[in-house]
């Protein structure tokens, strides 16, 4: 069996794994967000692949869901005692080898898509991990504060502030001329489901369709997503500050509908929100909470045993 699935973020990453374990013998192709991509100290650091590299391939820190296990933080004490900014993003010791490495081999001429298949023959994640461009993306955050009514990078906008100043827009900066990297369309197209995880709807999966030709691929497939609202409020992180900036309710729902039935054949919600509907869109309610990897492995398994009762 051939899975694709799109992924972004924390909630992504761990759903991966429970995948996984539901499907131990599918082969997996996972397309991953790119757009929270930037280039701290001169290095370009991929928060979202390396966060499913490392969470597949057993290198993650589990307390906080990013970085890596048993992590040190001399250079970037080291970089803060020269004064060098940001200090708000904190690199590891150990993560800055990965960063490293990327960044020469982008430098050397190698598309991101390579450099991203060469570090995963270290961590061997079990699946085949894409970005979703080989093209250079990142997302934008317009906001209004005390310096005025400026820009600023996804990451600042997360990190450093924790989207408490409202977005009036978020942008994917280079979409219109951005390709989907190789091997994305044509694991689309061989998949026989794909499975959207619970990942924000607005900055990671949506950031993915913003990518020519992704989404149309994607509407000729059997695609399930699993909802990241529970309840009228996110799983994890800050996914209602995004939907808010977008003019879109935070719910079950309203992220149903965001997808549309256009892209979506099932929809996997939690008990609390089993009143969800829209038309040409299969619905099934169950506790959707990935509080052991036991139960995120069942959320999976429904996910993709409503694919496949789907499949056309």
């Amino acid at each position: 069996m051939r899975i694709v699935s799109l992924a972004g973020g924390i909630g992504g990453a761990r759903f991966l794994r429970g995948l996984k374990a539901a499907a131990p013998d599918a082969e997996i192709t996972v397309i991953g967000n790119t757009g929270d991509d930037i280039t701290l100290f001169g290095l370009r650091v991929c928060p979202d692949l390396d966060t499913v590299m490392y969470t597949l391939g057993g290198g993650i820190n589990e307390d906080q869901g990013w970085g890596r296990a048993d992590e040190t933080f001399t250079v970037k004490e080291e970089l803060a005692a020269y004064g060098m900014e940001p200090q708000w993003f904190g690199l590891g010791d150990r993560d800055f080898a990965t960063h490293i490495i990327r960044t020469q081999m982008l430098a050397a001429g190698y598309p991101l898509s390579q450099v991203t298949e060469a570090l995963c023959d270290r961590w061997r994640p079990g699946v085949r991990l894409l970005p979703m461009s080989d093209d250079r993306t990142e997302t934008h955050v317009v906001i209004s504060d005390a310096e005025g009514r400026r820009a600023v990078h996804f990451q600042e906008w997360w990190v450093r502030l924790r989207a408490s100043v409202p977005a009036e827009q978020i942008l994917l900066v280079g979409a219109e001329d951005a390709a989907p990297a190789p091997g994305v369309l044509q694991a689309v197209g061989d998949a026989d489901v794909v499975i959207l995880p619970p990942s924000n709807p607005v900055v990671s999966i949506g950031t993915i369709l913003q990518i020519p030709g992704i989404r149309a691929a994607l509407e000729g497939k059997t695609v399930v997503g699993v909802s990241p609202i529970i309840g009228g409020a996110p799983v994890r992180g800050m996914a209602d500050a995004c939907l808010t900036a977008i003019g879109v309710e935070t719910s079950a729902q309203a992220v149903l509908e965001l997808y549309g039935s256009d892209l979506l054949d099932g929809w996997l919600v939690a008990e609390e929100d089993k009143g969800v509907a829209l038309d040409g869109v299969a619905v099934e309610a169950r506790p959707l909470l990935m509080d052991s990897p036991e139960a995120t492995r069942e959320i999976a398994a429904a996910a993709l045993a409503l694919a496949l009762s789907l499949s056309r």
